[in-house]
């Protein structure tokens, strides 16, 4: 919690009583935990709070990289999770929505430098691979 508080802190955000709730949801909330669940978990304590400071403190935390939003396309919408060091890439089921991390970077360094050959200078990427699980094909 003080690496988060710090971190926001550093870059000039308040650090209110909601937002170290949400905080506090997404680190007891499992691996990917959607705006719902962490709306659910937060309500425990503001039972007033809407789904739309939930996404507001949500979106902070993606931009100042504590936290990964997965785009999922499934039902539930995208769910977030604890920015780990280092990146890495996930695969979502087109069915159910599950996620999965990859433990590699299928980006290599070449199609990086040849991304940044037109004067862009690249800071980060992500990937999302979309298919479906071994559960859903089995099941359809």
């Amino acid at each position: 919690m003080e690496k988060w508080i710090a971190a926001l802190r550093a870059q000039g955000f308040k650090v209110t009583p909601q937002r170290r709730v949400v905080i506090e949801a997404l680190q007891t909330g499992g691996k990917f935990t959607t705006a719902q669940q962490v709306l659910e978990a937060v309500r425990q304590k503001f039972p007033e709070m809407s789904l739309d400071t939930v996404y507001r403190n949500l979106s902070l935390l993606v931009e100042i990289g504590l936290v990964h939003e997965v785009r999922t396309k499934g039902r539930e919408g995208n769910v977030f999770e604890i920015a780990v060091a280092g990146h890495h890439h996930h695969t979502v089921c087109l069915q159910c929505g599950k996620a999965e991390c990859l433990d590699f970077c299928p980006i290599h360094e070449q199609d990086l430098a040849r991304a940044e050959g037109g004067g862009f200078k690249i800071t980060a990427h992500s990937l999302e691979f979309y298919g479906y699980c071994a559960a859903c094909r089995q099941t359809g």
